[in-house]
């Protein structure tokens, strides 16, 4: 392959809407210009999932296909899609036949109770939505469905592609969710560049140029996150970039399938969140399983503590010196720190250095010890959908709302957050979401959420409630597992009858109820910082 003029990694800097950002110089401008590179795959194995093999050819032929169903369906560029299903063949070739047309692919969480995706889905509105058969019964009857499946096998027919001339790559190219602070999904937009720069510097700092690549270069990459993240998104890309294998688990993640899956399938790669790591460092099969085909994990998604890197290298000693971390967020677009294996044996616990185009400073406040996060890169996203409020500011900077430090060598050390979000698991939860849900229960007069450590989590939501009558814990959690995420059910609680302490300004005293919350539960734990 030799197309070098698709890109290549001189940086210059560029204005876009009057804020200077870094920049490659030659790059493609759409995401649907990768496809070019599947071409070049062929019949090497592009997903696979259980007994189904999907490969780059077959993935070209059934997004050709469902691109052309869904431009029947009236589909047409600019138009949103919702894509809401379970990881699967079919999801990868549902996005990308959204990408042929132009379509904007609205990734939806399959994990959302009815409720937030009937949310989601009249903020959106869009022309049809593709969900799979569980998925289906959620959505409301006046949102129209096209079927799910797609055919790896079709074939013929005009092909239909974007309008070269539609190059504008500030154009909206996929549209996923994040939890805020107020409870309610926001719909984070994504450019084309927001994608293609994130994937672009990837590419960069592994030394994977994309027109040096050759028949021999791909890997078989474990996939165990939900597509409808930012990191299925970016694994998508970078395996038509460079013909890398997505493996992916038959349903919920279970670590025995997974030490299943790198010995049947010689997995080289897996990136991970901290508490799948965890379960299979403990899971028995680690012993008698040949791993050895694991040579590097890349571990995001929340904090990655010195101790769970020690513990890999221990027991996965294939992957010793490729332990990769990083830092990123959806409204960044994914990645905009990386900390190499090396880094992450001479430097445990930090975040690395920031990316080839992220521009990294902090915002001091005389009532914090560190100062917030503040990032510049064209990988941001364009704003919230539907919202005018942007954690971005007029000079371009992404106010984060982590806490953080950077030491003399430009490495940079995450030390908490100054905004309400509970990670667990991997998934971002809005206390405040919990606590409305909590509080439209009869007999239930307020209630306070946090999130209290826990060793394989990271993270686990807790709950204070103020009951009027007597109730237990289980029927609590019953009401309001139909208008919340299963992963968001508090799984610690107290219940009391009195009310909730505030402090001067008359709020909440989340802080303070935290610990005493704790103490009294006999936890030896103390809440991460909020």
């Amino acid at each position: 392959m030799t197309d070098e003029t698709f890109w290549d990694k001189e940086i210059g800097v560029e204005e876009i809407n009057g804020v200077p950002f870094r920049m490659y110089s030659k790059r493609p401008r759409r995401i649907v210009e990768f496809l070019r590179f599947a071409e070049y795959w062929e019949d090497r194995p592009y997903v696979i999932q259980g007994d189904r093999v999907l490969t780059f050819r077959g993935m070209l032929n059934g997004s050709a296909a469902k691109a052309r169903l869904l431009k029947g369906e009236g589909v047409t560029a600019g138009d949103r899609v919702f894509i809401l299903g379970w990881n699967s063949p079919d999801w990868v070739m549902n996005f990308w036949a959204c990408v042929r047309i132009g379509a904007v692919p609205v990734l939806a969480n399959t994990w959302w109770s009815a409720d937030d995706l009937a949310d989601a889905l009249g903020l959106l509105q869009p022309v049809v939505t593709l969900a799979d058969k569980a998925a289906a019964t959620k959505v409301p009857q006046e949102y129209r469905l096209v079927s799910w499946e797609a055919d790896e096998n079709a074939g013929g027919g005009e092909e239909p592609f974007l309008d070269a001339d539609a190059r504008n790559e500030n154009d909206p190219a996929a549209i996923i969710f994040t939890s805020g602070t107020q409870g309610r999904a926001k719909a984070v937009v994504l450019a084309h560049r927001s994608l293609l720069a994130n994937q672009l510097m990837i590419l960069h700092v592994t030394r994977k140029l994309p027109y040096r690549v050759v028949p021999t270069s791909g890997d078989a990459a474990l996939h165990t996150g939900p597509l409808f993240h930012i990191g299925g998104i970016q694994a998508q890309l970078r395996g038509v970039l460079v013909g890398n294998t997505m493996v992916m688990t038959r349903g919920k993640f279970d670590p025995g399938e997974l030490l299943e899956l790198i010995e049947k399938h010689k997995i080289v790669r897996w990136s991970a969140v901290p508490t799948m790591a965890t379960r299979v460092l403990e899971h028995p099969d680690l012993k008698r399983r040949d791993v050895s085909s694991l040579r590097a994990m890349t571990l995001g998604g929340s904090v990655v503590h010195p101790d769970l890197l020690a513990r890999v290298r221990a027991g996965l000693p294939s992957v010793e010196a490729r332990i990769a971390t990083g830092y990123g967020l959806s409204e960044n677009g994914g990645q905009a720190t990386t900390a190499s294996g090396s880094d992450t044996t001479a430097r445990p616990g930090s975040a690395g250095r920031a990316m080839p185009l992220v521009e990294i400073r902090f915002l001091l406040n005389a009532e914090l010890a560190d100062g917030e996060i503040l990032v510049r890169s064209p990988t941001q996203m364009l704003g919230y959908f539907g919202d005018e409020d942007s954690p971005i500011d007029g000079d371009g900077w992404l106010h984060t709302g982590d806490l953080g430090q950077m030491d003399e060598d430009g490495h940079i050390w995450i030390t908490g957050r100054s905004k309400e979000i509970i990670i667990r698991g991997g998934e971002n939860i809005a206390p405040a979401a919990v606590e409305r849900a909590l509080e439209s229960v009869a007999d239930v007069v307020e209630a306070a959420v946090f999130g209290v450590c826990h060793p394989d989590l990271g993270e686990e939501v807790m709950a204070v409630v103020v009951v009027a009558n007597e109730m237990t814990e289980l029927e609590l959690a019953d009401q309001v597992r139909g208008t919340l995420p299963a992963f968001a059910v508090p799984s610690r609680w107290k219940l009391q009858t009195d009310p909730l302490p505030v402090n001067q300004t008359g709020k909440v005293d989340k802080t303070g109820l935290a610990r005493i919350a704790i103490q009294e539960l006999g936890e030896d734990t103390e809440r991460k910082t909020a």
